[in-house]
């Protein structure tokens, strides 16, 4: 856009002489022969500058620049005066004073006129850039603001799927899974034990699958949550040995782990997560190796304020992995060999999971291989020493009361059979509501000392019932408070703060074992143990 400069002069030959001056320069040139007229031009044009007369009828220069700076459109716009009245400063001071950026005498020097004039045509233009840039930057960013809600939302959709998915696989689930193991403790012949096997491996094996497509979601969309407790890493490998050792039997390899008897015996961080990621990479080690063994290997590589920095390891002499396949390995939905996919099944999730959250907590994770020659998969971690010991684990084997007075809230007929069936194995004998408004009136008639609570149920669901049950509490003190465990297919982090703010006392995840049920259940009857500060050194 060609710049516009207005000139206003009363004598057109004046205007002429002015319009010559500056004809070399890239500019349209607008007259105005009074002030009246450059007011009304300059409020419906823009112009990069003005070059105006000081003595001119009915409206001198002075009075014409001091309208302008009341009006917001032409309140910075340069002016400069081109005047005969020059023999005293104080023409000039009033100029200047009354807003003018100039003052040049008459006759105008050409040059000095041009040399001004440039200065104020590259700023207007260096404005004018400027005022594009902003507005690239604000259509930028409008776009990216739009991009991002798309995202957002996106993420939010593919979230609830997932949660949804999730919940409607996890509940049939939870019947195949629990059917499977009671069936197995009753007797059996080796045809009829290995059938069940198979159907507790496969629907485990869904369901480790259902977890990695959850976690990976949570990790992408941000929703991982890390703890921060004291915890004895020798459990957490002990817990993974105990869990893994009959799957290497099985196949006839050796599974060891050892420990740098240098490590502390207490810790901070998140077991739970610590546990995830070696299971991932013994479970792994475990699958590709045929013959052999599998070790787990811990090493404390130094102590620096405090903090351990201990190096994971889990080696295997299985198949080994090519220098393309690790170049692919901690990528999501792929593994080592294009034919593994086929040959050994799995997502391809797992490694990616991990690296992903063995980065979130400041560590870094790689493997060592060849092909044919094995494997080390290590990670190292940043782990805060705990100066604090921990309490022996209470005593499991004490039996339950066997007078407790349990509520099951399940609307799933086969659920209600594998929870009832659980229960009884454990001694314990469960009444049934079939939702919430049910388990609510039935609460109220005769009070239970705890209440397994499914969360979605017709009529009135899980939360709702507990937020009646909480509000009737408040209302009549001498009513007992009752212990709610919220059993849900729903596995997602926001299902979780929803129970507890609905005012539930903890949350188990369909499908559950009978041992992850066993211990829900001790909770209610254990002594509270005080929390300890985070800071205890």
């Amino acid at each position: 856009m060609t710049p516009k400069i207005l000139i206003v002069d009363d004598l057109v030959e004046n205007l002429i002489s002015l319009e010559a001056i500056l004809e070399d320069f890239d500019i349209e040139i607008v007259r105005a022969l009074s002030g009246i007229e450059a007011l009304k031009l300059s409020m419906k044009e823009e112009f990069a500058l003005v070059i105006l007369d000081v003595q001119m009828p009915e409206m001198n220069g002075y009075e014409t620049l001091e309208m302008m700076r009341q009006r917001k459109k032409t309140r910075y716009l340069p002016v400069i005066f081109v005047s005969a009245i020059h023999q005293s400063d104080l023409h000039i001071i009033k100029g200047i004073e009354t807003g003018a950026v100039d003052f040049i005498p008459k006759p105008v020097i050409p040059d000095i006129l041009r040399g001004k004039v440039r200065i104020f045509l590259d700023l207007y233009l260096q404005k004018a850039k400027l005022n594009r840039l902003l507005g690239d930057m604000e259509e930028a960013n409008q776009n990216l603001k739009i991009a991002k809600n798309k995202a957002e939302e996106a993420t939010r959709v593919k979230s609830m799927f997932l949660a949804n998915m999730s919940h409607e696989i996890r509940t049939p689930l939870n019947g195949v899974i629990g059917i499977s193991k009671l069936v197995q403790k009753t007797e059996l012949d080796t045809e009829q034990q290995e059938l069940m096997n198979i159907i507790s491996s496969s629907g485990e094996n869904l369901l480790m699958i259902i977890n990695d497509i959850l976690d990976f979601s949570k990790i992408e969309s941000g929703q991982v949550q890390f703890e921060t407790i004291r915890f004895k890493l020798k459990d957490v490998v002990e817990n993974v040995y105990q869990l893994m050792k009959f799957k290497a039997e099985e196949k006839g390899i050796g599974l060891s782990y050892t420990i740098d008897k240098d490590i502390s015996p207490v810790l901070w961080g998140d077991p739970l997560r610590i546990n995830q990621i070696l299971m991932n990479l013994v479970n792994n080690a475990i699958k590709f190796t045929h013959e052999g063994k599998v070790e787990i290997v811990l090493e404390l590589l130094g102590d620096i304020n405090g903090i351990h920095r201990i190096l994971f390891k889990v080696i295997d002499t299985g198949i080994g992995i090519s220098e393309d396949g690790k170049q692919r390995l901690f990528k999501e939905f792929h593994q080592s060999e294009s034919s593994t996919s086929r040959k050994y099944g799995g997502t391809g999730l797992g490694l990616a999971i991990s690296k992903n959250l063995v980065s979130l907590m400041q560590g870094d994770i790689s493997v060592n291989s060849r092909l044919g020659e094995g494997s080390e998969f290590w990670f190292r971690l940043p782990l805060k020493i705990s100066s604090a010991t921990l309490e022996q684990t209470p005593d499991t084997s004490a039996e339950l009361p066997k007078d407790i007075r349990i509520l099951l809230a399940e609307d799933n007929l086969i659920n209600q059979k594998v929870t009832k069936l659980n229960l009884k194995n454990l001694g314990l004998h469960c009444d049934i509501a079939n939702n919430g408004q049910q388990a609510y009136e039935k609460h109220i008639r005769e009070p239970y000392d705890l209440i397994l609570m499914d969360m979605q149920m017709p009529e009135v669901d899980g939360l709702q019932a507990c937020e009646m049950i909480r509000q009737k509490e408040k209302e009549h003190v001498d009513f007992p408070a009752t212990y709610i465990i919220a059993l849900t297919a729903s596995s997602m982090i926001e299902d979780k703060k929803r129970c507890i703010a609905a005012g539930m006392n903890d949350f188990l995840s369909k499908p559950f074992s009978e041992k992850e049920l066993l211990s829900a259940i001790r909770d209610v009857f254990k002594p509270k143990m005080q929390m300890c500060p985070l800071n205890d050194e």
